[in-house]
């Protein structure tokens, strides 16, 4: 079976003032310089959809909330950080190292404008995010067409990756199940990345408030089918149409947190093509559970059940694996799991130290590249 494998990494940036470049500091015009001054790569185009607004012309393009004209005109595009893609590649290696450039170059160009990076997949400072000037009617008609966008107020707060892992061999029924197997196990498997411990500019009672906010809202993983009568219907959405080719038979995996130690990345890939291969779990779910994602995001794996399925869920993965390459990969997992220590308990831990979310923040992507790790 060919597996293929991306991966879209949201970033977040402190500004020139050591302030958190969110919404309400920074507009369009702010981050569109730093992304016109990186490379464009016309051949990446039959992989990488541009989108209707024309926003996504690069590999970088700027993630937020589209505002329009009373009419299909988008007008402006209010910011929340630069998304970074990959291509498609067919090795999870290959994802990494595209990753580990892509940022350097856009750290490289951020720092020209005064911008840089930091790791967090919840606004510190923001609970909500309300547009302003309020919706127009086609905008409130645009939110009724399509219900995953009536959750714009938690996407605009939030900040985490799409892992893309692509089948296209399999029938689209068995890639369907894939997704319902993995929107099951979600809750066990999503600790591994939690680094969203502030909240409101302060520490939050939890690890993850992230995925504390967005479950049960938001798809925990998405299957891209070809056609209309594929689609099962679910809110929050387990499947959606591919709007280019190369989407079809994906699986996007939405649930993690970011990870500024891309290694993690790498390890949580082999999770999920361990968890693809595998044929003995037997859970299935359309809609992610909302309360074990709670109980998750607050305790991590100090809460029993979550730390042993986690070890199961990485025993079956690494048997599915055995005679793959890629079993390697599951390792700095392993760690995480031993310790029971995840990025949000360094946070945590920087911020009792320092006094100051802003400078716990700034030693986050102290090793962000597959490189430096193996360097070392």
């Amino acid at each position: 079976m060919k597996v293929y494998f991306g991966i879209e990494h949201e970033v977040a940036f402190l500004n020139h003032e050591g302030k958190f470049a969110d919404f309400s500091q920074t507009k369009f015009s702010d981050f569109n310089q730093i992304v016109e001054k990186l490379p464009t790569y016309p051949n990446d185009y039959s992989q990488l959809r541009v989108g209707d607004a024309g926003i996504r012309q690069k590999r970088w393009y700027i993630e937020g909330f589209e505002r329009f004209a009373n009419s299909e005109k988008v007008i402006d595009c209010i910011p929340k950080g630069i998304e970074i893609r990959t291509t498609i590649h067919s090795d999870i290696s290959g994802a990494l190292t595209e990753l580990s450039e892509s940022f350097q170059l856009l750290r490289e160009v951020a720092a020209g404008y005064g911008f840089s990076p930091v790791l967090t997949s919840f606004n510190p400072y923001k609970t909500v995010f309300e547009p302003q000037p309020p919706l127009n009617d086609y905008e409130l008609q645009q939110l009724q067409t399509y219900p995953d966008e009536q959750t714009a107020n938690i996407y605009m707060v939030t900040y985490g990756p799409d892992l893309n892992i692509s089948v296209p061999d399999l029938p689209i029924e068995n890639v369907i199940d894939i997704g319902k197997k993995l929107t099951y196990y979600s809750p066990y498997i999503v600790p591994f990345s939690y680094s969203s411990p502030f909240y409101n500019g302060g520490l939050w009672d939890g690890l993850s408030v992230r995925t504390f906010v967005r479950t049960g809202k938001r798809s925990a993983a998405l299957v891209f089918v070809e056609k209309e009568e594929q689609l099962i219907n679910s809110v929050p959405s387990l499947t959606k149409i591919a709007r280019i080719p190369a989407e079809v038979g994906r699986i996007e995996f939405k649930a993690f947190d970011s990870c500024d130690d891309f290694s993690i990345y790498g390890g949580l890939l082999a999770l999920l093509k361990g968890l693809i291969l595998d044929k003995s779990l037997p859970g299935r779910a359309i809609r992610p559970n909302a309360t074990l994602h709670q109980i998750s995001a607050k305790k991590g794996f100090d809460y029993p059940d979550i730390c042993a399925n986690a070890t199961q869920l990485l025993q079956v993965a690494e048997v599915s694996l055995r005679d793959d390459s890629d079993v390697q990969l599951l390792t700095p997992l392993k760690d995480i799991l031993a310790k029971r220590k995840t990025k949000s308990h360094e946070l945590i831990a920087a911020y009792q130290s320092v006094g100051s979310i802003e400078q716990a923040l700034q030693n986050t992507y102290a090793h962000p590249s597959i490189e430096s790790r193996t360097n070392e």
